[in-house]
């Protein structure tokens, strides 16, 4: 038997390893192109994803200066409401200290002005805090000092040092009052 060359050996293998090679060149081309076909369509949805986050972003910041500019309007609104009510007896007050009267009359006047200010404070649904002859109350009312007072039960509100105020259920300014001390009921 005649010994055979590397180069028969190749010889003989090339013929049948060229088809397979040109399948296998196909094969690899077509996985190849499947892959970028693949790949250009993940580009794709990628960029339509980020377009739609830039928009979305651009739509949520819209969206907060848009609240932002209907809070501060809508506070406007609510303060201008408030102010167009006050301005009569603001004028009230202009007109009493124009006026050439005795002192009895202005303060006939200020009484008045005072009713009007207490009338728009009920429309506004301000009320004010009941003090004395109530019992304290530390959530509306804030002791200045106590007064010892027999005729009244301990810890009951002796004086109004300046009225507290309540809109519904929320305070205003707590109710600055004197407390009574009753020294018969504490010792006993």
């Amino acid at each position: 038997m005649e010994s055979m060359t590397e180069q028969d050996i190749r010889d003989e293998a090339s013929p049948e390893l060229e088809p397979n090679s040109v399948e296998a060149s196909a094969s690899g081309d077509a996985i190849a192109a499947g892959l970028a076909e693949q790949l250009e369509q993940a580009l794709q949805e990628r960029d339509q994803w980020m377009d739609r986050l830039a928009r979305l972003q651009a739509e949520f910041d819209n969206a907060r200066k848009r609240q932002e500019r209907e809070k501060t309007e809508f506070r406007d609104y609510a303060t201008g409401m408030v102010v167009e009510q006050f301005l009569p007896v603001l004028d009230n007050f202009t007109l009493a200290l124009g006026a050439n009267a005795s002192a009895e009359q202005l303060r006939t006047g200020v009484e008045l002005i005072v009713k009007q200010m207490e009338e728009v404070l009920r429309n506004l649904q301000v009320q004010p805090v009941p003090t004395v002859g109530e019992p304290f109350d530390p959530r509306v009312h804030e002791a200045l000092g106590s007064v010892e007072r027999a005729d009244m039960p301990d810890q009951t509100v002796a004086e109004e040092i300046r009225r507290g105020y309540r809109i519904r259920e929320r305070l205003l300014r707590p109710a600055l009052v004197r407390v009574a001390s009753n020294p018969a009921q504490t010792e006993a």
